[in-house]
């Protein structure tokens, strides 16, 4: 759990540190040598895969209009396989959301990418077919507009793009 928790602090601390990169002051270079000396000395730490089951598992969260600057929101999620993780992201979504459930529907579709890459990948590494992936996520009305078509006449105004998620679960890939 430590070098989980400690690789995924390193990803925020840079994902931070990218924002200044145009201008990047003292401390700016102070903390990024810091994490390449933490790096160099802890290159030999792995984590390792036991279970026979391929099992691809997420979990999603987003922070709806955080950032001070420009309003954009952030997502953040993750990926195991089975009980290790693979996958992290932290990034900014591209569009400004104009409620919360957009931010949160837009923010499941680019979760939804994510899935379909990774699903490719392991069924072309283990050669087998893979139950839906469950995608942990808080948000009840994301999870049922995109199970249910009936609520698509109220989001008209989210770019169809983000629709993606939907037809994911439609089609029994991805299960919120």
């Amino acid at each position: 759990m430590y070098l989980v928790n400690t690789r995924l602090n390193i990803c925020f601390v840079m994902n931070i540190l990218s924002l200044f990169q145009l201008e990047p002051h003292h401390d700016h270079w102070i903390t990024a040598k810091h994490i390449l000396r933490y790096l160099c000395g802890t290159v030999h730490h792995c984590l390792k895969y036991n279970s026979k089951e391929v099992k691809l598992i997420g979990f999603i969260d987003f922070d709806w209009g955080d950032s001070e600057t420009d309003g954009r929101s952030t997502i953040g999620g993750c990926f195991s396989l089975g009980s290790t993780m693979i996958s992290w992201i932290s990034r900014y979504q591209d569009p400004v959301a104009l409620s919360s459930i957009e931010a949160e529907y837009v923010a499941a579709c680019e979760v939804g990418k994510e899935v379909v890459w990774f699903r490719k990948l392991l069924t072309d590494l283990f050669k087998e077919p893979l139950d839906p992936t469950v995608i942990n996520y808080d948000n009840q009305s994301c999870i049922k507009m995109s199970g249910d078509p009936m609520f698509h006449a109220r989001m008209k105004h989210i770019n169809n793009k983000f629709h993606h998620i939907r037809n994911l679960v439609q089609d029994g890939i991805v299960k919120l």
